[in-house]
């Protein structure tokens, strides 16, 4: 269906650059990575160089100043070619805001340069054993020693985890009986600090490219200045920064379901049944039609909170919505799709395999649908 966003001449210009660059650079290659657990850092400072890491961020630091399609485009594109695991998306929209958002002059300078460089890979560290969606339970600690922050705690299911040179890390500097909202503060924690380890990568069923691992903090020390924003408004911080999360992760799954339904009605139309084309069925036509309205009513949804996004608009509720309903399609939607595949979907060479895995996840990284359903369920006064 036709897009209803504002897409400029340059937006498109943009698009084909970037699905060339995937082409050439990444999809032969990306299943060696798959059997690596990890992409090489390398093709991290090639998305730099072509102007793919925060296009958004000012000229000041080294970006180009682009308007927020940019980033939906560069997640749709990683999504559409199957490549999911290069969590580029979390680098640009989710966590190198927190640092634009709250970082000190001095902190944007010395860091975000290299986030648009690719020299500065990044991650975000909140989810702990024991506290997933709920923030609120997160126990690593950040103590002050003589104007340095110490801290000790564990992360799990981080994202980047391996590759990452700077951790925004959530830490309680407040007592364990004091209220989220005052006792969470946030940290950037750097590569080489003292007492930061990680575990091995932890192997997944999707996504198997995306180096996700353990973090571990020893008494880690940090420089007081690594202190992200006011001390104790963290929590606050991360709920300011749900709404584009959540909406990163619809514009992507979104795009894997309209691409999982192109691939299918191409194999539908070739793959012959009984002496005629699988398409030319009944039920293959009944569950593509399904399908393709429910992708349909996805993107008019997505499109519009983008543009609500785009204009500076709370949609917070909505975004929930978004990432709940929108997720939870795309896996029917890959699932449905690869039942079309038969056995040839079970099989890793056809590309629907791997859209069926990653589509997996989606329904519960950045807040589960369980969680989301609960937030809207809030914003109903139930």
């Amino acid at each position: 269906m036709e897009r209803t966003l504002p897409i400029s001449e340059e937006h498109v210009i943009f698009r084909e650059s970037l699905r060339k660059f995937i082409a050439a650079e990444i999809i032969e290659r990306y299943a060696d990575w798959e059997q690596e657990g990890i992409i090489p850092r390398e093709i991290w400072k090639k998305f730099g160089e072509n102007g793919y890491l925060c296009p958004w961020a000012s000229e000041e630091y080294a970006g180009s100043g682009a308007d927020y399609l940019y980033s939906v485009i560069i997640t749709e594109e990683l999504s559409r070619a199957g490549v999911g695991s290069l969590f580029v998306p979390l680098h640009n929209d989710i966590v190198a805001p927190y640092i634009d958002s709250y970082g000190t002059a001095e902190q944007k300078a010395r860091w975000l340069p290299g986030c648009v460089s690719g020299d500065i890979i990044l991650a975000v560290a909140m989810t702990e054993p024991e506290a997933g969606s709920d923030l609120a339970a997160i126990k690593t600690t950040a103590v002050k020693k003589n104007g340095r922050w110490v801290l000790n705690g564990q992360k799990t299911f981080i994202s980047n985890g391996i590759l990452s040179d700077l951790v925004v890390v959530a830490a309680r500097t407040g007592g364990a009986d004091a209220p989220a909202n005052q006792a969470i503060s946030l940290f950037v924690v750097e590569r080489e600090a003292r007492g930061f380890s990680r575990g091995e990568p932890i192997k997944k069923i999707g996504l198997k490219a995306q180096d996700t691992a353990e973090l571990f903090f020893d008494d880690c020390e940090i420089p007081g200045e690594n202190l992200l924003g006011q001390e104790g408004m963290g929590f606050i911080y991360l709920m300011q920064k749900l709404q584009p999360e959540r909406l990163i992760c619809a514009v992507g799954a979104q795009a894997a379901a309209e691409r999982c339904l192109e691939m299918t009605v191409e194999y539908a139309k070739e793959r012959k049944l009984f002496g005629k084309p699988l398409s030319k069925f009944q039920n293959t036509q009944f569950v593509l039609a399904e399908l393709a309205a429910e992708i349909a009513v996805g993107r008019s949804f997505v499109d519009d909170l983008i543009r609500a996004h785009m204009d500076g608009k709370s949609v917070m509720n909505e975004t929930c919505m978004a990432k709940f309903w929108v997720t939870e399609m795309a896996k029917r939607v890959a699932d449905r799709c690869l039942q079309i595949f038969g056995g040839y979907g079970y099989c890793t060479e056809y590309p629907i395999s791997r859209f069926y895995l990653d589509a997996r996840i989606q329904t519960i990284y950045a807040g589960t649908s369980e969680v989301m359903k609960l937030i809207i369920a809030r914003f109903m006064g139930l």
